[in-house]
C-alpha cells in the first residue's frame, strides 16, 4: 500500500509546508555542490549517461608488467611526461590522478615528484618500476585526441564503470527531470518553510554530477509527500523520498548507494530532516561488478518500488510508544543508554525548547537527539550520536 498526500496540504504556489527542525541534516550533497565546477554539472540523466559511456567506450584496460613501462620525458617541455606500455602503439600520458596512483605504486611522494623537472621526475619513477616488488599494475586508458592514462590500480581492481550506476539509475528514474516519479529536487523557502518541488533544472539547482575521477547523483520523489504522523501543531508531518549514488571507476572512491526519507532540500543542496538512512557501499575488489548486480542494484530498484508502508508505521511506533514520564525517568531512559549527563540534558531541554513539553516518546527522544546532534563540532561524536537515534527509531518499529 502505497500513502501519498498528493494535494492535500499543498499552498497556493504549489508547495508543501514541512517541519525541518526535525530529523537529520545531511551535508553531503551539499559538499558536491560546492565544488562542482560548471562542466562537472548535468541538465538530465541522459546527458549524463551518454558522457559516461561515451568517455567507456573510448577506453581500454590492460594487466602489464611493472618492470617493462619506459617512462619517457619531454626534452622541450619540463612538465610533460609519458608512458611507453608493453605492446603499445604510443605513448600514454598520465592524468594527475594517475601520476599520483603510480607514484603510490612505486612507494613514491607524488607531491614531491610533481615539484621536479619531468625528466628527473621520470628517473625516479623509471627506478621504482623496475625496481618495485608489485609486479603487475591493471591500467584504464582513454583515446581522447591522444592516449590519456586514467588510472592506474593492482591486477585484481574490479572495475564498476560509471556509466553502469548511472545506467542503474536510469532504469527507474528516466531522464531524472519530472519524467518519472524521481527528479532533481526542488528548493526549500527558508521564509516561509514551505518546500517547492517544481524548479527549473540549470547548473545551479541540478545535483547530477561527473569529473574524469567520479560521478554522484541525488534524486527525490518530491511530488508525493508521505504524511507520517502529526506536528504538534496538528500540521501534517510530511516526508519525501530520495536516495543518491556515487561511483569512481578510476579508483578515486567506491561505489556506494544512499537511501532516505527527508522534510526538504534547500538552495545549496543541505538535505533537511532526514530519517531512516541506510547506505550500501562496495568497494572495487575482485568481484565487484557481480556484487553491484547482485546487491546494489536490485536494493536501488527495490527502494524505488517499495511501499512508505513499514517508514511510515515505524514512525507511529515510535509517537505511541511511551517510555517516560517523570524528569527522572528521561534522564534515566537516556543515561541508560550511553548519553553524558551535560548531554541528556541538552536533549531534554531542546525537546522542551522546540515542542513546549518535555520528552515522552521514543519519537520525542529521537528528535531531541539528532537536534543536538547537528551542534557537535566534530563529525565522529554527530555520527554515534545520530546512530543512537536511528537503533531506538528501529527498536520502535
Amino acid at each position: 500500500m502505497t500513502i501519498q498526500v498528493i494535494d492535500a496540504h499543498r499552498d497556493l504556489s504549489g508547495g508543501y509546508k514541512v517541519d525541518v527542525s526535525r530529523g537529520e541534516q545531511v551535508g553531503r550533497v551539499a559538499s558536491e555542490w560546492y565544488s562542482r565546477p560548471h562542466d562537472e554539472r548535468f541538465l538530465s540523466l541522459g546527458e549524463l549517461a551518454r558522457m559516461v559511456l561515451a568517455r567507456a567506450q573510448r577506453s581500454r584496460t590492460r594487466v602489464v608488467e611493472s618492470a617493462l613501462i619506459h617512462v619517457e620525458a619531454s626534452r622541450s617541455n619540463p612538465e610533460r611526461m609519458a608512458l611507453i606500455l608493453p605492446g603499445a602503439d604510443a605513448p600514454v600520458a598520465p592524468t594527475h590522478w594517475s601520476f599520483g596512483q603510480l607514484a603510490a605504486h612505486v612507494g613514491a611522494p607524488a607531491a614531491y615528484l610533481r615539484q621536479l623537472p619531468a625528466a628527473l621526475a621520470a628517473i625516479n619513477l623509471q627506478f621504482g618500476l623496475t625496481s618495485n616488488r608489485a609486479e603487475q599494475i591493471k591500467t584504464l586508458e582513454t583515446e581522447d585526441g591522444r592516449t590519456e592514462l586514467r588510472a592506474v590500480t593492482g591486477p585484481d581492481y574490479g572495475r564498476i564503470y560509471d556509466h553502469e550506476l548511472v545506467e542503474a539509475v536510469q532504469r527507474i528514474a528516466g531522464n531524472g527531470t519530472g519524467d518519472t516519479r524521481w527528479k532533481v529536487p526542488g528548493v526549500l523557502d527558508w521564509s516561509t518553510s514551505i518546500y517547492k518541488p517544481c524548479v527549473d533544472i540549470t547548473k545551479d539547482t541540478t545535483t547530477l554530477y561527473a569529473s574524469d575521477r567520479d560521478v554522484f547523483l541525488f534524486l527525490v520523489d518530491d511530488l508525493n509527500p508521505i504524511e507520517a504522523g502529526r506536528l504538534p501543531n496538528g500540521s501534517p508531518d510530511l516526508f519525501f523520498r530520495g536516495f543518491y549514488g556515487w561511483n569512481s571507476e578510476v579508483g578515486a572512491k567506491t561505489l556506494g548507494i544512499a537511501s532516505f526519507y527527508l522534510r526538504a532540500v534547500c538552495q545549496n543542496r543541505n538535505l533537511w530532516g532526514v530519517e531512516d538512512f541506510e547506505k550500501i557501499t562496495i568497494r572495487h575488489s575482485k568481484y565487484a561488478a557481480s556484487r553491484f548486480a547482485a546487491e546494489a542494484a536490485p536494493a536501488l530498484l527495490s527502494f524505488a518500488n517499495s511501499s512508505p508502508r513499514p517508514f511510515v508505521d515505524g514512525i507511529r511506533a515510535a509517537r505511541e510508544r511511551i517510555v517516560a514520564r517523570t524528569d527522572e525517568d528521561r534522564t534515566d531512559f537516556l543515561r541508560r543508554r550511553g548519553f553524558s549527563k551535560a548531554e541528556t540534558g541538552r536533549i531534554i531541554a531542546t525537546v522542551l525548547s522546540e515542542e513546549g513539553r518535555p520528552p515522552e516518546s521514543i519519537f520525542d527522544f529521537v528528535q531531541g537527539i539528532t537536534a543536538v546532534a547537528r551542534d557537535k563540532p566534530h563529525q565522529d561524536a554527530r555520527l554515534d550520536m545520530e546512530a543512537k537515534a536511528k537503533r531506538l527509531l528501529d527498536r520502535a518499529a
